[in-house]
């Protein structure tokens, strides 16, 4: 039987350290190191430095799992039902780059394709997310609850916009009609690990965004979880890691869900 207290104890100051390391080097990156993988899709060599680190302390811990790790994995189709690390060295890279204070690293354990463990680390505010299955969800130590808030009228919301793939945005754009029309408003922090670990400790009432990867949610949708929310894709089923949607929320998920539905067309 896997102890997951014992492999996040270990875990943690691999997280620590690696989100120390790319705080230390935010005055380093200029122009010339910036790359481009795809359309507005931007790394540096912090993002590939920090998941070296990663994958080297991570696999001293746990060496038998696999990694599904974001500057390295080129196809993640073939991830079978075992454990596997899912990661993203720096969630956030487009305002890491820009010295926008908003970005984070992100760690997420797998098992049967779902979130067993995960930590989420902000450098720039020394906040640490983490979780693990049957343990509950904690920030620096100290425990979290998702909110209380029972109507999307009365929540502040998170959400991601298209930055590449366009396709969806004239659905989305109606979604984020409504939304504004139905609650206090939105916020679009621009790192998807953020939003999730801020909707853990009810910072915010809930999060959703379409076209996200496997290393932006892992970790996000267990501290949820384990923080009294639920987790689904936009069908209102538990597939979200491969699914590349994802709605978080606490009492107004149901609402929140059905508002989405309402505009949001498979």
């Amino acid at each position: 039987m896997l102890d997951l207290a014992n492999l996040l104890a270990l875990s943690k100051p691999v997280v620590l350290e690696t989100g120390h390391w790319i705080q230390s080097m935010v005055n380093d990156i200029g122009q010339e190191d910036i790359q481009y993988k795809g359309t507005n899709d931007l790394v540096s060599f912090v993002d590939q430095s920090a998941e070296k680190r990663l994958k080297e302390g991570l696999g001293k811990i746990f060496p038998e799992a696999g990694f599904v790790a974001e500057e390295s994995a080129s196809d993640y189709s073939e991830v079978g039902d075992g454990y596997y690390w899912v990661i993203d060295p720096l969630d956030g890279t487009t305002n890491f780059l820009h010295r926008l204070p908003i970005y984070a690293v992100s760690v997420g354990l797998i098992y049967n394709k779902q979130p067993i463990l995960g930590l989420i680390y902000e450098p720039n505010r020394d906040e640490l997310f983490y979780a693990a299955k049957g343990t509950g969800a904690f920030l620096n130590d100290r425990p979290i609850r998702v909110s209380d808030q029972n109507q999307v009228g009365r929540s502040l919301l998170a959400t991601g916009f298209p930055y590449y793939d366009f396709s969806y945005q004239d659905q989305y754009l109606a979604l984020l009609k409504e939304l504004m029309q139905k609650s206090h408003g939105l916020r679009r922090m621009g790192a998807a690990a953020i939003d999730l670990a801020y909707t853990a400790c009810g910072r915010f009432e809930g999060f959703f965004e379409a076209n996200l990867k496997p290393w932006d949610v892992a970790a996000g949708k267990i501290i949820i979880e384990e923080a009294g929310g639920k987790v689904t894709n936009f069908s209102g089923g538990n597939e979200v890691i491969f699914e590349g949607e994802i709605i978080g929320a606490g009492p107004i998920f149901d609402e929140f869900l059905h508002i989405l539905q309402s505009k949001w067309k498979p």
